[in-house]
């Protein structure tokens, strides 16, 4: 009788530690390092609170960015291996992580707040995605227009966001960040700045004053 056999586990160095993960979760890109450290910055100006990372994949960003904060960390992902693999890293860096599978809109308790909120969807067009077959196709898969995610991303930082608190989305570029002011103005959300990096880009999120038709909170209400 045949037996599946699980994929070679691999690791790879983020931040200085080990990050484990299988070619079943995207391998985790050295420029997002660079995602973690603007969240960490922001840690000492947000209110107390827990962290979200919403397609969080292996765990890496989220890690690095509240490793020995002692903030509370919620990670995401659709994909079951990605939180095993979430899982395992976060007991290895020693943080304290409530993993959570299923579709971020679902898994999250209407009442749940988070002072920072990190997300990193797919981002790549349906039809671009050939050109990289060596990633799972659940963790690059954008949509039509790449941002299919993105949008949900940006709802969920609305409904999830305290006062006071900023999410860090993370996109293929700036361009992509332009195409979705008007969906975070919807929201309720302002994009207070955007940065290209290496490999991507990350835009910093506040949510408005008043909060859009999406992102108001109950105590808003």
């Amino acid at each position: 009788m045949l037996q599946a056999t699980e994929p070679e586990a691999r690791s790879t160095t983020f931040g200085g530690r080990s990050i484990g993960y299988d070619e079943r979760v995207l391998t985790p890109r050295p420029w997002t390092e660079a995602q973690s450290a603007w969240a960490r910055e922001w840690l000492d100006r947000v209110p107390a609170g827990p962290v979200l990372e919403v397609c969080a994949g292996a765990g890496h960003i989220g890690l690095l960015a509240v490793a020995g904060t002692g903030r509370h960390l919620v990670q995401v992902d659709a994909d079951l291996h990605a939180c095993v693999w979430a899982s395992r890293n976060a007991r290895a860096w020693g943080v304290d992580s409530d993993i959570r599978h299923g579709g971020m809109s679902e898994v999250l308790l209407p009442d749940e707040r988070f002072a920072l909120i990190i997300a990193d969807p797919p981002y790549l067009t349906s039809d671009g995605v050939g050109q990289f077959p060596e990633d799972p196709l659940t963790a690059i898969d954008g949509g039509a227009d790449g941002l299919d995610l993105a949008r949900e991303c940006l709802t969920v930082i609305a409904r999830h966001l305290c006062r006071g608190g900023v999410g860090l989305l993370q996109l293929r570029d700036e361009g992509q960040g332009r195409d979705l002011e008007a969906d975070a103005a919807e929201r309720g959300l302002t994009i207070a700045e955007s940065r290209q990096l290496d490999g991507g880009a990350v835009l910093l999120l506040h949510r408005t004053t008043e909060g859009g038709q999406h992102g108001q909170h109950a105590e808003d209400r």
